[in-house]
């Protein structure tokens, strides 16, 4: 059974990234607390800011 990814699955999003100085992922994006709110309330909430990280999407725009 495939796990169907929803626009607020952070790891699988461009914005979300490794930060040394926290030691842990974080969201590059400034989200303000109403949307934050809104994120962990709603359980289909979109992210707008959601992009997915996808790694080959340049060598398909190469092509």
């Amino acid at each position: 059974m495939s796990k169907k990814i929803k626009a607020t699955d952070c790891e699988s999003c461009v914005n979300f990234v490794y930060d040394e100085e926290y030691g842990a992922d974080v969201c590059l994006v400034e989200v303000d607390e109403d949307e934050y709110y809104k994120m962990g309330a709603d359980p289909h909430y979109v992210c707008p800011y959601y992009r997915l990280d996808d790694e080959y999407g340049v060598v398909r725009k190469q092509n």
